[in-house]
């Protein structure tokens, strides 16, 4: 499990996490929603270990976010990590050296699924391309812990739902627990479960989705544009 309590962290004078708290269980895969600034990728950060909190606690497991947390999870940044000399092939290489848990058989699917050659170049790719090779080389590990830091950025609207699909009948392992962070809510309210709603670093609302619908019997659009509206009021 996945706790985080009264987190707090501030860049100069603005509070990117006020004093949050949830938990992600066993087996979930958990929605971190909110505009952009909302604190999303900041609490990923922490959770990861790349970030020290000013206050407050994460643990993983019951342990702080270390070297041995970090084999038990992937994180997947918002931006491009690898060289850009490097082909996908080497990108994988490298992966399969640095992490025990490498799962040959899920990237030669994930190949296969994203249309994607080991030949292909990071530095000559498209955005999209790059984004998918970038949740190739995440999903290919069998870490219990998987971070998504807006992994649809990128992707045309026409595959997003696929692969948000795909995520969870294909490649999610039995157990793996995922928090996945994004802006837009379409491509992803169809594989979440829990809902965690940021605004300005604090956290407005959480819940599990078809909870939330059912007392409110409204979408989850719905519900967090009205939290949202009354945050800005």
């Amino acid at each position: 499990m996945i706790r985080v309590a009264h987190a707090v962290k501030t860049f100069g004078n603005k509070k990117a996490l006020n004093d949050i708290s949830f938990t992600a269980g066993e087996g979930q895969i958990v929605g971190m929603l909110g505009t952009n600034g909302a604190g999303k990728s900041t609490a990923l950060k922490a959770i990861a270990g790349l970030t020290r909190l000013d206050s407050g606690q994460i643990t993983i497991d019951s342990k702080s976010p270390c070297l041995e947390t970090r084999g038990m999870l992937t994180y997947l940044p918002d931006v491009d990590v690898w060289y850009p000399w490097m082909t996908l092939s080497d990108a994988m290489g490298f992966m399969k050296d640095m992490y025990w848990d490498w799962d040959d058989q899920k990237a030669r699917h994930l190949l296969d699924f994203f249309e994607l050659t080991t030949a292909a170049s990071i530095r000559q790719a498209s955005k999209g391309t790059r984004a998918k090779m970038k949740l190739l080389l995440a999903l290919s590990r069998q870490a219990k812990y998987l971070l998504m830091d807006e992994p649809f950025s990128g992707i045309d609207p026409f595959a997003r739902q696929q692969i948000a699909q795909a995520i969870v009948e294909d490649f999610m392992e039995e157990g793996q627990t995922i928090l996945i962070t994004t802006h837009e809510l379409s491509e992803v309210e169809v594989m979440l479960d829990e809902v965690l709603f940021m605004h300005e670093g604090s956290l407005l609302l959480t819940g599990h989705v078809e909870t939330l619908k059912q007392e409110r019997n409204q979408s989850l659009m719905e519900i967090l544009k009205e939290v949202y509206d009354h945050a800005r009021v």
